[in-house]
């Protein structure tokens, strides 16, 4: 569903519309970027293919607008952890299995928590852009070009395209998700679903039998290694517990006298570790049979700490030295800018990676925010 999405162009399309749309409004290709992204994420799931489509899209379009390019390369990276948090989500299906989880309840609780972090990203790139107005280009000799150039060419971006794009996604946003929601079909049938719009919706911007044959190829290489990480978790899993190793780790945070929040705290910092060194989905498969059952005996609400988990992990993709999400974006704009450094863009998306932890402390004190629309759903 996401390749063909993706591939049709329809994110691009979406993207300029938005662009035009807060055309009056400071920091508005950044913006337009996190929107773009939370758009992105309803159909893809997966936060490095979010990095590598708006590396491609958003960033030669703040380049030619005058922006700082650390702060138009953070913002990308930054808000390309929605992939992941908003559904369908990967890294909710991995822990729905995992620690058997109704995956259709894990995809209700990442719809207000990401909107939420998306709503905090906004916030960061609008108070940005009021106090340093020239890093989002505003005033720069390239800005006064560039919108020059836009006023002369208002059919850059066709309405039509656009709303065709946007309506797309969106009815491909509704009939998956509710349809899990609402018990139509199951979360594998709802992909089979949205996969049939998706290429409908790709077909209808102009796709080539080539580029789908691309595609589902594409698809091939992303699920087997994440099938094959899932068999062999399943037996890590059943080694953990026939050694008892589960047991004692878990005995140990429960003995150490620790507050809860104290003992969720480890368990945060654990996987930024892990972050700088191995993928997100790893790392799931690593912990989250572990730190579960340990946080719901200490009181956590099992849904919440899913969520908690997940931005976490999302945040570790964000630390040096490794951060696969900074590196993703180092190679998608390799040929844009190959003089950009990731340092650059490692300390230009660290705002982003302490909204995260800002978003993690509110939702483990609001567990609400993620319980709700699950509680309302399915009871």
């Amino acid at each position: 569903m996401g390749e063909f999405i993706g591939k049709s162009g329809s994110v691009t399309d979406v993207y300029r519309g938005i662009n035009r749309l807060l055309r009056k409004i400071p920091g508005r290709l950044a913006i337009a970027t996190v929107v773009g992204n939370a758009l992105f994420s309803f159909v893809t799931g997966v936060s490095i293919a979010s990095a590598a489509a708006f590396s491609r899209i958003a960033y030669p379009e703040m380049k030619r607008f005058g922006y700082h390019r650390g702060f138009a390369l953070g913002s990308i990276a930054g808000s390309s952890c929605l992939g992941m948090l908003i559904p369908p989500s990967v890294l909710m299906i991995v822990w729905g299995i995992l620690t058997e989880q109704s995956i259709g309840q894990l995809f209700a609780a990442g719809v207000f928590p990401g909107l939420l972090l998306a709503a905090l990203f906004i916030l960061y790139v609008f108070g940005f852009a009021l106090i340093k107005p020239e890093a989002v280009g505003i005033g720069t000799d390239a800005e006064r070009a560039a919108s020059q150039a836009d006023y002369e060419d208002e059919d850059q971006v066709s309405t039509g395209q656009f709303f065709i794009s946007l309506i797309g996604i969106i009815l491909v946003i509704v009939a998956v998700l509710g349809g899990i929601w609402f018990g139509i079909f199951t979360p594998t049938e709802g992909a089979g679903a949205g996969a049939l719009i998706g290429l409908a919706l790709a077909l209808i911007k102009g796709m080539k039998f080539r580029e789908v044959i691309d595609s589902i190829l594409s698809v091939g290489r992303t699920s087997a290694p994440i099938l094959l990480l899932l068999v062999t978790a399943a037996l890590y899993s059943r080694t953990l517990a026939m050694t008892g190793m589960a047991n004692a780790i878990e005995g140990l945070f429960m003995g150490s006298g620790m507050a809860p929040w104290m003992i969720i705290t480890v368990m945060v910092l654990v996987w930024f570790a892990l972050g700088m060194i191995i993928d997100s989905i790893s790392i799931m498969l690593l912990t989250a049979a572990i730190f579960a059952p340990i946080a719901v005996k200490i009181g956590y609400d099992p849904i919440a700490f899913a969520i908690i988990g997940i931005i976490a992990i999302e945040a570790g993709l964000l630390t040096p030295p490794f951060g696969l999400l900074v590196y993703t974006v180092k190679s998608s704009i390799q040929e844009i800018d190959p003089n950009i450094n990731v340092l650059t863009i490692f300390r230009s998306s660290t705002p982003f990676w302490i909204i995260m932890l800002v978003a993690m402390v509110i939702i483990a004190t609001f567990p609400e925010i993620a319980t709700y629309l699950p509680r309302i759903l399915f009871g």
